[in-house]
């Protein structure tokens, strides 16, 4: 697990011009969708191309799936979370 002190200079950008914290979780979610995808993607292509004959390309992928599917809950999280606070503020 990768512990940050700091946030990377455009998370913390978006903190420091009082953007909501849900809404840079989501926005930041969905880019690291799109690495996992492209990566998942590669490691797809990679193992593919060398008849399914090598088993840690097999494991390379399934741990791209295994992150893409990990961010993907999150990112629905944060959907859901979004309308519950929007529905409590309506009440």
């Amino acid at each position: 697990m990768i512990e940050l002190e700091t946030l990377e200079p455009h998370l913390q950008r978006m903190v420091d011009h009082g953007v909501n914290g849900l809404d840079i979780m989501h926005g930041e979610l969905k880019n690291l969708m799109l690495v996992a995808e492209a990566q998942l993607e590669e490691a797809k292509r990679i193992e593919e191309e060398n008849d399914y004959s090598d088993a840690m390309e097999s494991m390379e992928r399934k741990y791209w799936e295994g992150v893409s599917d990990a961010y993907t809950s999150l990112y629905k999280l944060t959907y859901d979370l979004s309308f519950a606070i929007g529905a409590r503020n309506e009440a």
